[in-house]
């Protein structure tokens, strides 16, 4: 599947070159035999990308959609963007043969950590990869609503395929206000798959070190860090698991939104 291309759809139509047996007739050097046809492939990947849960609002993403020159004015947050997609590009390539750890993408909400994540999977399910997307602060919802009575799963069905799938992306790390019960699901996800050595990408908007941010009335407030909002020992075991990509950039999201109220 070309890089640009939108991702495929299962069908249940019959394949007009093998009629639904997997394997097509060709002819090479006026002998007839049969291949595997190009539908096979493309069924596997439907399914896979049916089953990695890339949410529609992300399904776009790939490196030939990432920007890396948006910041005219700062040259620093365009290089910064460009070392990022070429990281996030080697380790799609490179994955899973010479990959030892993954990768955890921090920077401000709106710089494209998640595109770049989203763009990995892709890349990985194309090499027919298992993959799946799981946004942290909608996991936490769903296990909270499994405790309910009438409630039709259980919080280790959720769980089971964020702990096993072989590459995981876990986005928006931190999200949620770190409780007890926040930071002991958290310990075990990250513990489980840290000891069954599976692949996981993270995005978070938390750095390691502590920032100040102002509010919309100019009051000047410090932010968590990473180690605050998911716990210390946590937040160790992730130098093991992942190698840090920093993103350093403003909110493109937001420049986009000012630039269409100053230009309607």
């Amino acid at each position: 599947m070309a890089a640009d291309k939108k991702p495929p759809s299962p069908t249940t139509d019959t394949c007009p070159l093998c009629h639904g047996t997997g394997w097509k007739p060709v002819e090479e050097a006026g002998v007839r035999h049969v291949v595997r046809c190009d539908c096979v492939a493309e069924s596997r990947l439907a399914r896979l990308w049916a089953t990695a849960r890339i949410p529609p609002q992300y399904q776009h993403c790939d490196f030939q959609n990432f920007a890396t020159n948006i910041y005219p004015q700062q040259p620093a947050y365009n290089q910064s963007l460009q070392q990022a997609k070429l990281i996030a590009e080697r380790f799609a390539e490179e994955c899973p043969v010479n990959v030892d750890c993954g990768l955890l993408l921090m920077g401000a909400p709106g710089v494209g950590k998640t595109h770049l994540a989203v763009a990995i999977l892709r890349r990985l399910l194309q090499k027919g990869l298992e993959a799946l997307f799981c946004d942290f602060q909608d996991l936490l919802k769903q296990i909270q609503n499994s405790y309910n009575p009438v409630a039709q799963t259980t919080e280790m069905q959720l769980l089971e395929p964020i702990l096993t799938a072989p590459i995981l992306l876990l986005d928006d790390l931190g999200s949620i206000k770190p409780s007890l019960w926040v930071l002991d699901t958290v310990g075990y996800v990250i513990n489980q798959r840290y000891n069954h050595k599976r692949t996981t990408l993270i995005t978070t908007n938390y750095p390691d070190l502590p920032t100040t941010s102002r509010d919309a009335h100019g009051n000047v407030f410090r932010e968590d860090t990473l180690a605050q909002r998911i716990g210390e020992r946590m937040r160790s075991r992730l130098y093991e698991m992942c190698r840090v990509v920093d993103i350093q950039a403003d909110d493109f999201r937001r420049r986009i939104k000012q630039a269409q109220y100053r230009f309607p």
